[in-house]
């Protein structure tokens, strides 16, 4: 697949605190009458949705949305005896937004490209040494202790750099704000670089609070 392949005009799906990157995988269980719309319309056509961050929480119908998200493919469709939809949608190429699409329905669509990120389309294994990620991960695992997890991070030992830094991105609880940041960064070593960053800033503030205490 390349981008001249993908759909200019996508539903989306705003999930506050969620991001998907290419060649990531995710489960989404739907329930909202106008997300099983939105699925059921896009199982008719290209079976793709864009996954996208609103800008604010809260209770907004209408929240504004951010520019960049992540367009991903439903592979797998099944729907429960209580009208949830169960899909497994697989991350294809990040996006822009150009305008949104006036409808009647009861989801969103915009208009988008994907120039800027074509590079997402052919993916290939970093070559940099999952050394080179030894402070992200000692980090992570002191920022997700102060969060109150208990984490098990060997099996990412075992991934490429891209997919290590793309699962922690998602699975971290970081800010919205912080998350979009990440999404945004248009090669693996910013977004290393931007990661070590927000780790650090939350590393510090944890250190310079306990020692005025």
């Amino acid at each position: 697949m390349n981008i001249q392949e993908l759909p200019k005009t996508i539903p989306v799906f705003p999930l506050s605190n969620f991001i998907m990157f290419p060649g990531t995988t995710v489960p989404l269980n739907i329930f909202e009458p106008r997300y099983l719309q939105m699925v059921n319309d896009s199982m008719k056509k290209h079976r793709m949705i864009g996954m996208i961050q609103p800008k604010k929480t809260g209770m907004l119908k209408k929240p504004d949305l951010y520019e960049i998200g992540c367009v991903g493919k439903i592979t797998s469709f099944n729907e429960t005896e209580d009208g949830r939809i169960l899909i497994i949608l697989n991350g294809i190429c990040r996006f822009k937004i150009n305008s949104e699409i006036e409808n009647s329905k009861l989801y969103r669509e915009c208009y988008v490209q994907y120039s800027n990120f074509s590079n997402d389309i052919s993916l290939k294994s970093n070559d940099v040494n999952f050394s080179d990620l030894n402070i992200i991960m000692d980090n992570m695992k002191k920022f997700f202790r102060k969060q109150g997890y208990e984490v098990n991070l060997k099996d990412l030992e075992k991934k490429d750099m891209s997919q290590t830094l793309n699962d922690l991105s998602m699975a971290s609880p970081f800010s919205l704000e912080e998350k979009q940041i990440l999404l945004e960064s248009l090669d693996i070593n910013i977004r290393k670089e931007k990661m070590e960053q927000i780790l650090y800033n939350y590393i510090k503030d944890e250190f310079e609070n306990t020692t005025l205490q």
